[in-house]
C-alpha cells in the first residue's frame, strides 16, 4: 500500500465539488478509456458503437481512449487505424500488461474533467452512460458505479459467474465494511481532480485495481453514485476467474491491513462540509460538529455500559470507591481509543501515548466528579442501596461525559486551524491526440507509476500504414 511521505504526499483536503462549465473549445469533458488486450476482432466494432453513441447522445464533447496494454496481436494496427480515421479515438500503448496499470496511466495524463471506462466487450447497455457520468459534471458525486446487482438492473449471465460476483461481493462487505453493490462492473467513472488524489494510493495494477480504488474513496467518505444497467454477459470473455479471484482475495487482505493500521493517509481525501457557496463563506463554524456528537454518544454509550459492568465486577469484592476508580479507568483508556479512531478520525499510531496520557487527565476530572457524588451519597445516607449508587453514578458520569467532549474536541483531538499544503500531483503535457497513437517504453524516464516508467511517443498514421502493408 503506498504510504509516501515525501513532501509529494503531504495531506490535503479536496476543494468542493463545482458543477463543470458548459465546455471548453478542444478539451472534451469526458475521456471513456477502454482498456484491451489482444482484442483485434472486438476492437473496431465496439469503438465505432461507442463512437456513435456519443456522437448522437452525449450533450458534451467526449474522447475515447483504446488502452492497449502489451497486445501480441494487431490490436495495435487496428487502434492506430481507428485514430486515424476518427478525431475523437487516440490510442495509447503500454509495454506491460495490466488493466489497472492502464487505467491509472491513461487517467493520470488525460486533461478530460471527467474520467471513465469501460470493458471493449460492451456487456452494459450504453444507455446509461449518460446516467452514469451526469452527478460527476453536476458536481454531486466524486465517483459512479454501474450496479449489475441493484434492484432494477436486468442482467443475463450464466450462474457460475452470478454465484462468484454476489459472494465477492459478500466477502468486501463482510471484511471491509463496503456499502457498494458491484465492484466488479466494468462500467466506473470518476472525476479528475478525485482521480489526482486518490489514484497514488492504489497499488494493485490488475484486476483489482476497481476495488481497492472504491474500497478507499468509501473510506475516505467521498460519494460514490451507483447506476443500474442492463448487463448481457459475454461468453468469450478471456479473463481468467480462478487466477483473479485468487489474486482478489489477496488484494482484500492486503487493503484490509492497511485501512486496520491506519498506514493510510485518506485525510488527503476529504471534501469541505457544504458544497454551496454560502457555506464556504461561514467562518469559525465547527467542521463536523454533528458527525462527531454522534460518534461520541455512541461510544459513550458503549463506554458507560462496559464501566457499569466493570464497577459491579470489582463492587464484589472491594469498596464503592476503589471500585468505582479502577472501573473508570480501564473504560477511560477504551473510551479515549474508541474516540481517536471513529470519533475525531486519527488514524495511525503517531501520538496514540500523548492522546492517552491527555485522556487520563480528562479520567481524572470524571474521577473527581463521580468520587465527589458517591462522598456525598454516603454522607447523606450511612448504608445506600446498590441501585441508588448505580443512579447517582449515572448522574455524574453524564456531566462528566459533556465535559470529556468538550475537552477533546478542544483540547485532546484539537482540528487543525491550519491546512498543510495539498498533495501535489504530476502534471502531463501532451500533443493533440487524434493523428497519432502513443507508445509507453519502460526504459524511459517522464512519467513513473510504481514499477513502471513510461514515455509518450507519437507514431505517425502512415508510419502505422507501412507496417500493416508489411
Amino acid at each position: 500500500m503506498r504510504t509516501d511521505s515525501s513532501p509529494d504526499s503531504s495531506p490535503g483536503t479536496l476543494p468542493a465539488r463545482e458543477h463543470l462549465p458548459a465546455g471548453d473549445a478542444g478539451t472534451p469533458v469526458l475521456d471513456v478509456v477502454i482498456p484491451v488486450y489482444n482484442e483485434e476482432q472486438d476492437l473496431g466494432p465496439c469503438v465505432l458503437r461507442l463512437h456513435e453513441h456519443l456522437t448522437r447522445t452525449f450533450p458534451y464533447s467526449f474522447r475515447i481512449t483504446i488502452a492497449d496494454n502489451a497486445s501480441t496481436d494487431t490490436t495495435p494496427l487496428v487502434s492506430a487505424r481507428l485514430a486515424a480515421e476518427l478525431s475523437e479515438v487516440r490510442a495509447f500503448r503500454l509495454e506491460q500488461k495490466g488493466r489497472g496499470r492502464a487505467l491509472r496511466t491513461v487517467w493520470s495524463a488525460s486533461d478530460a474533467p471527467i474520467l471513465a471506462y469501460m470493458d471493449v466487450d460492451l456487456s452494459t447497455d450504453l444507455n446509461a452512460l449518460l446516467p452514469l457520468v451526469a452527478p460527476l459534471i453536476s458536481g454531486h458525486s466524486d465517483l459512479a458505479i454501474g450496479s449489475r446487482l441493484a434492484r432494477t438492473s436486468r442482467v443475463v449471465r450464466g450462474a457460475k459467474r452470478e454465484f462468484i460476483s454476489r459472494s465477492y461481493n459478500l466477502i468486501l462487505r463482510g471484511s471491509l465494511q463496503a456499502r457498494f453493490s458491484d465492484a466488479q462492473c466494468g462500467f466506473k467513472a470518476i472525476r479528475r481532480d478525485v482521480a489526482q488524489v486518490l489514484l497514488p494510493l492504489v497499488e494493485d495494477t490488475g484486476w483489482f485495481f476497481d476495488t481497492e480504488m472504491l474500497v478507499l474513496a468509501e473510506r475516505a467518505g467521498l460519494r460514490i453514485h451507483e447506476v443500474p444497467v442492463d448487463w448481457v454477459d459475454d461468453p468469450d470473455s478471456t479473463v481468467h476467474i480462478v487466477r483473479t479471484a485468487t489474486e482478489d482475495l489477496k488484494g482484500v487482505w492486503r487493503v484490509g491491513r492497511a485501512l486496520a493500521t491506519g498506514s493510510l493517509p485518506l485525510d488527503r481525501l476529504t471534501r469541505p462540509f457544504g458544497d454551496d457557496p454560502r457555506d464556504r463563506e461561514l467562518t469559525d463554524v465547527p467542521k463536523g460538529l454533528a458527525r462527531q456528537l454522534l460518534g461520541f454518544c455512541v461510544v459513550g454509550g458503549l463506554s458507560t455500559l462496559f464501566y457499569l459492568l466493570l464497577y459491579t465486577v470489582f463492587r464484589g469484592f472491594t469498596g464503592s470507591q476503589v471500585a468505582n476508580a479502577l472501573a473508570l479507568l480501564v473504560s477511560a483508556i477504551a473510551n479515549t481509543a474508541a474516540n481517536r479512531r471513529l470519533t475525531f478520525g486519527v488514524r495511525g499510531r503517531g501520538g496514540a501515548v500523548r492522546h492517552q496520557a491527555q485522556g487520563l487527565v480528562v479520567f481524572g476530572i470524571g474521577l473527581v466528579l463521580t468520587s465527589g457524588s458517591l462522598a456525598a451519597l454516603n454522607t447523606a445516607t450511612t448504608d445506600p442501596g446498590h441501585s441508588t449508587e448505580l443512579a447517582v453514578l449515572i448522574a455524574a458520569n453524564l456531566a462528566a461525559t459533556v465535559l470529556r467532549f468538550l475537552l477533546f474536541r478542544a483540547w485532546v483531538f484539537p482540528e487543525r486551524r491550519e491546512q498543510e499544503p495539498t498533495a501535489s500531483v504530476p502534471t502531463y503535457t501532451t500533443e493533440p491526440y487524434s493523428p497519432y497513437q502513443f507508445r509507453a517504453s519502460a526504459a524511459a524516464e517522464r512519467t513513473t507509476w510504481g514499477d513502471a516508467t513510461l514515455q509518450l511517443q507519437p507514431v505517425r498514421p502512415h508510419d502505422t500504414d507501412q507496417r500493416e502493408t508489411r
